[in-house]
């Protein structure tokens, strides 16, 4: 079997018993995640949860145990690509082993990092952060994703997704529910706008802010009004009386710019030439089972473009 140019990596790290284990199983079953990939698991630990040897064979995955930190060097890594040519590769990592040592193991030919993932359990946060902060964090500089799981509805998910936010400027920060929801924890207070003044202020930067944590949190802005600056576009979908106000915004790459935005109704006209200084009310509406926010115009004034011509998704 010949590999892939680019064989993505994937780390799961955390401590003993966050549930590493438990993410990988599920992302193996996952078919958003998979399409029958091979897929090498690197464990550096062994749980509380085992991988059963019939599920890795019925999804086309094979595990590889490393028992002690020094087995995990460039050379085993480079024998272990030779031997099984995996698609894919996840590893499981032990937090007690430092991010310090895995970076010190260069990648096999191919192997390109993609995303890390830092699992923690709400159980023991609060006792692991005071008496092993410097382990526990350690992983979360570097993750693109910090997961706290088995959240209480007493544990502070605010306080500690401040507390996050500061070590992780970039991560995506959520917190897992007992019933399996997930939320992002942020609160009216953590937002840099005045939710509680008459009209909300979004600031030319704040735009790709407050289009994420509307998104997220539509009913947050249903009937508050809001004041920013965007565009008029026009919408082959729409009837008369209705526009997408947007700003333009770089999703991916400088390849994959387009609109961000929300359905607006009112009685500016459509032009994808001219930018709106619009004071407008949010209201929560439904459709196809799905919440979303809508903006309706109450004034708006033709304004120049705003300075930055690409909107940016700053985190809160």
């Amino acid at each position: 079997m010949k590999q892939p140019e680019m064989i993505p990596v994937y780390m799961i790290t955390g401590f003993l018993e966050a549930g590493k284990t438990k993410m990988i199983l599920d992302m193996l079953k996952d078919p958003t995640f998979t399409s029958g990939e091979k897929t090498l698991i690197i464990c550096c630990e062994e749980g509380e949860e085992e991988y059963d040897p019939d599920f890795l064979n019925e999804n086309n995955a094979v595990l590889v145990m490393l028992e002690e930190k020094e087995e995990l060097t460039s050379l085993h890594l480079k024998e272990l690509n030779n031997l099984y040519k995996p698609e894919r590769v996840i590893i499981e990592y032990n937090t007690m082993w430092t991010i310090a040592h895995l970076a010190k193991c260069r990648m096999p030919l191919g192997w390109e990092w993609v995303q890390i993932i830092d699992l923690a359990d709400a159980t023991t946060f609060d006792s692991y952060m005071i008496n092993m902060r410097m382990q526990m964090t350690d992983p979360m500089k570097e993750a693109d994703l910090i997961l706290i799981n088995r959240c209480s509805p007493d544990f502070n998910k605010s306080y500690w997704r401040k507390q996050l936010r500061a070590l992780n400027p970039s991560a995506t920060i959520l917190f897992e529910n007992p019933d399996g929801s997930t939320e992002d924890g942020v609160t009216d207070e953590d937002l840099p706008y005045d939710m509680k003044a008459d009209i909300i202020d979004i600031a030319e930067d704040q735009f790709g802010l407050f289009y994420l944590d509307s998104m997220d949190h539509p009913e947050r802005y249903d009937g508050k009004k809001v004041h920013l600056v965007g565009q008029p576009l026009p919408h082959s979908d729409f009837p008369d009386g209705y526009y997408f106000f947007a700003r333009n915004a770089m999703t991916c790459c400088a390849n994959d710019i387009q609109p961000c935005g929300w359905v607006c109704q009112g009685v500016s006209r459509p032009n994808s030439k001219i930018y709106l200084d619009m004071t407008a009310v949010g209201h929560l509406v439904t459709q196809g089972g799905q919440s979303m926010l809508m903006l309706q115009e109450v004034k708006s004034h033709v304004c120049e473009p705003p300075k930055e011509k690409l909107v940016t998704f700053q985190s809160v």
